[in-house]
């Protein structure tokens, strides 16, 4: 029983990290922060490429089912989703509003130790969140592109780059991993290059592949340095990613104008106070769900 608690806990996590991902604005990272498996996450990763056979293992385990939540939450998000992400951008925002503004207290809540008594730290949240702002708001007044469907060497090193960069973001909670693939011109390409996958059209494979393995360089090149900085600087960390979140408020209210078809900044008139609610009883939910999950037989 306790294993099947675990494997749908995981399964679970693993999807609204992809609905998360898959949003402009919003960070996987985020959730799994807020979920409380975040160090678990960065520890498997870890592991899965410099630990022992047995670290290896279970590092693998664990992936291997968050993973299995996350390619569903994914596959969704860009099929059935997509399209309700742009035609309601502003319930949308609205909803991831109202979730990161109450994911917020909890996870001060989960690292009080990291965070009470550490107020000199502050200095680390506002360059969180200054730097998830500036990104956004890099996004607003810049716009690089590619063309996919002409892999030169350039083109190539390019979203290889590109997507080791945007797996870093995913991995941080506040910063979207799907912004920057916004910024870099390539998000637009990437979910139209999975639906034709998974559809059977294998043209796009190619295109796919460099992206995987620019975000699989990016895994192995950043996740040590996370993993040291949560393990010997954790307080620090701890309010470098709470400003982060607070930073990335701004991300979310910007991430209109950041579509294929760019939409105006969300402002009061276009804030929807019921999608506000929503995002806030979902934080509460999952709270309650993660609790009755972990909760012993």
């Amino acid at each position: 029983m306790k294993k099947i608690k675990l494997l749908l806990i995981n399964v679970f996590n693993g999807f609204c990290m992809a609905l998360a991902d898959s949003v402009p604005g919003v960070s996987g990272g985020t959730i799994a922060f807020l979920l409380g498996f975040y160090d678990e996450f960065i520890n498997s990763l870890d592991d899965l490429f410099r630990g022992n056979m047995d670290s290896k293992r279970k590092a693998f385990m664990f992936l291997i089912k968050l993973g299995l939540g996350w390619v569903i939450g994914f596959l969704l998000a860009a099929t059935m989703l997509s399209n309700m992400f742009t035609s309601k951008i502003y319930e949308m925002s609205s909803l991831f509003l109202g979730f990161i503004i109450f994911s917020i207290p909890q996870v001060i809540k989960e690292e009080k130790d990291s965070v009470k008594g550490h107020y000199k730290n502050i200095i680390f949240l506002i360059l969180g969140a200054i730097l998830v702002a500036g990104i956004s708001y890099f996004t607003t007044h810049s716009s690089l592109g590619v063309d996919v469907n002409n892999l030169s060497l350039f083109n190539i090193i390019y979203i290889f780059f590109a997507a080791a960069i945007a797996i870093t973001a995913m991995v941080l909670p506040g910063i979207s991993g799907s912004t920057l693939l916004l910024i870099f011109g390539l998000y637009i390409p990437i979910i139209g290059a999975i639906k034709k996958f998974i559809s059977f059209d294998f043209s796009v494979f190619p295109l796919l592949m460099i992206f995987g393995l620019g975000v699989l360089f990016g895994i192995v090149a950043f996740v040590r340095i996370l993993k040291n900085c949560l393990n010997n600087h954790r307080s620090k960390t701890v309010y470098f990613i709470l400003g982060m979140m607070v930073g990335s408020l701004y991300a979310i209210i910007n991430g209109p104008t950041t579509l294929e078809v760019p939409m105006e900044m969300m402002t009061f008139k276009t804030f929807n106070i019921l999608f506000f609610i929503i995002g806030a009883l979902i934080i509460v939910l999952l709270e309650v769900l993660k609790r009755m999950m972990m909760k012993k037989d």
